[in-house]
């Protein structure tokens, strides 16, 4: 498989953003997830949450106009928008945990055929567990999303049978966007919805542990 025919992780982003709907409350997970924000486009009004206690995130301040009080679950200096609010991360977490978001998109470390989802340990000793608010999420939100390169720095797939790392939640993922293709979570298993131009089936299931079925009406994914 050529190594050009993956997408930019920016450019999934922007795919993962045009299924973000209009009014929806969203919380972005850490790393690869917050591209999304920047891709959301200006005719939808999308109300950001983070676990650490904010509800109608902004964008980053600009340099030198960071508030070192002001920052979303990853650290990094936020902005509020008009009618934002901070509060308690108890608060934050009755959010997610009682169903009030709509979407969550999230990283993964495996994502399995039923839809389980491994986002925050591995067994490499050198990346130490951190699983923030991804269970509450995954179990909280309406929908959850995942966006992931469709397999490891080392070329091992993501995608798999049975995850093989310690579970976030079992049976959540919805949809996965990966830099080769979109894939919905069915009772059957994946089933691909679109794929990068220049890839063909054969080429994504060999990039893929767990067994593949295709849309009758698969797509391009493109930028």
């Amino acid at each position: 498989m050529s190594p050009g025919v993956r997408l930019e992780m920016r450019d999934v982003a922007r795919r993962v953003a045009r299924d973000v709907p209009d009014g929806a409350y969203v919380n972005l997970g850490i790393g690869l997830p917050t591209l999304v924000a920047d891709c959301v486009g200006h005719d939808k009004e999308v109300v950001y949450h983070s676990e650490n206690g904010i509800l109608g995130m902004g964008p980053a301040p600009a340099p030198g106009e960071e508030d070192p009080e002001l920052i979303n679950a990853g650290k990094q200096p936020v902005t509020l928008v008009p009618g934002g609010a901070f509060f308690h991360h108890t608060d934050a977490f009755l959010m997610m945990r009682g169903g009030h978001i709509d979407v969550t998109v999230l990283g993964a470390f495996q994502v399995s055929e039923t839809g389980d989802l491994a986002n925050w340990a591995t067994l490499d000793a050198t990346h130490p567990p951190a699983v923030g608010g991804a269970m509450d999420l995954a179990v909280g939100a309406k929908r959850v999303l995942v966006l992931t390169t469709h397999t490891t720095r080392a070329g091992e797939p993501k995608l798999v049978p049975r995850c093989s790392y310690p579970l976030t939640a079992a049976g959540v993922v919805d949809r996965v966007y990966t830099d080769l293709a979109v894939l919905d979570v069915t009772p059957a298993g994946f089933c691909v919805r679109e794929m990068v131009a220049g890839l063909t089936r054969e080429d994504l299931q060999g990039a893929t542990a767990a067994q593949l079925s295709f849309a009758d009406d698969l797509g391009v994914l493109a930028p």
